[in-house]
């Protein structure tokens, strides 16, 4: 069963490739951009076909972790009318930024879909302490609704889990609503569980459950979403901070190995775990760097702010040195995650 776990994991993987580059072609081809090639995988092709109408060709590649869409004047000069950089900038902001824009939906869509068939709705109201924790020496007594923890509004358990596990490994403030009057719990403790070597809070209660209707199921999609997309950004800073190590960055090996566990437990781990990498996907692709999404769209906003282009052919050392940049990292951490299989 291993075996079809990872081949479901790696399909997965397609799918949200697809989804991402699907972004990028619709857009290019509603305006009017001339595309090459549209490849999902990378590396020596294993299936071709190209469109007698189109012209496109449809790559299908042997290494399943990335892809792309090949358009005129991308990178370099053309003498296409419909060349990717002769289109006006907003049309050219809009194609590149599809791709995220397009995991993000798709994983917002779906965690909408799980929100209201197989989750369970939690409020922020504390119902009970678990057995080890009776005395409620944490400052939180039955009958709390948790408002803020620190400065951060919480609406949802699942946001209130997430922030308590992220700060709660120091004591922190709770702005909680109690017999009616709102409160400030001062240095509230948490237990601590540690886990690749970061110390986590642990929250020791348990909340309500909410009924799902329309509204409550609204509600918590969006929210869940949200909280999903933020600890992504915020992940990143916990390791550019020093907060977390290499040893929690996973590559693609890693990552399958991780969905390959959650396809084992239930389908509901599993499609949980493939929305928060699709949105991982999207809101990565949109950082500011070079040869990502984010990078181009950098450089596309400096343009709409000068007036006029940047050099073609430094943008393009820019980002081929991006890529180069990144690919080293990437080999980097799928070594990392290879020798994790055997330890």
């Amino acid at each position: 069963m291993t075996v079809l776990y990872v081949i479901l994991a790696i399909l997965i993987f397609g799918l949200l490739i697809l989804i991402h580059e699907g972004g990028h072609f619709l857009f290019a081809r509603l305006f009017k951009v001339t595309v090459n090639e549209f490849s999902i995988g990378m590396g020596p092709a294993i299936f071709s076909r190209k469109s007698k109408k189109s012209g496109i060709l449809y790559s299908l590649r042997i290494v399943p972790f990335g892809g792309y869409v090949s358009m005129a004047g991308e990178d370099e000069e053309s003498e296409d009318e419909n060349a990717f950089y002769k289109k006006p900038v907003w049309q050219r902001f809009v194609i590149t930024a599809a791709g995220a824009a397009m995991n993000i939906l798709a994983g917002v869509l779906v965690m909408t879909i799980l929100v209201s068939t197989v989750m369970t709705l939690g409020s922020t109201e504390i119902h009970s302490f678990q057995e080890e924790n009776l005395s409620a020496q944490s400052g939180l007594a039955v009958g709390d609704r948790v408002l803020k923890v620190e400065n951060t509004r919480v609406h949802t358990s699942n946001e209130l889990i997430y922030e308590i596990s992220r700060k709660g490994y120091e004591p922190i403030d709770l702005t909680v609503v109690r017999d009616g009057k709102t409160i400030v719990l001062e240095d509230v403790t948490f237990p601590q569980v540690q886990e690749s070597g970061t110390i986590f809070g642990q929250p020791d209660f348990y909340v309500h459950a909410e009924q799902k209707t329309f509204g409550s199921v609204l509600k918590h999609s969006v929210c869940i979403s949200y909280s999903t997309i933020k600890m992504v950004w915020e992940s990143l800073y916990d390791l550019l901070t020093g907060r977390y190590g290499l040893s929690a960055v996973s590559g693609p090996v890693g990552v399958t190995q991780v969905m390959t566990e959650a396809a084992s437990q239930s389908a509901a781990d599993f499609i949980y775990l493939a929305v928060v990498i699709s949105m991982n996907l999207g809101v990565m692709n949109l950082l500011p760097l070079p040869a990502l999404d984010g990078g181009r769209l950098l450089f596309l906003i400096i343009e709409g702010i000068r007036r006029k282009p940047l050099s073609r052919k430094v943008e393009g050392y820019v980002h081929f040195a991006g890529f180069v940049l990144l690919m080293i990292l990437m080999v980097v951490i799928m070594a990392k995650d290879i020798v994790g299989l055997f330890l």
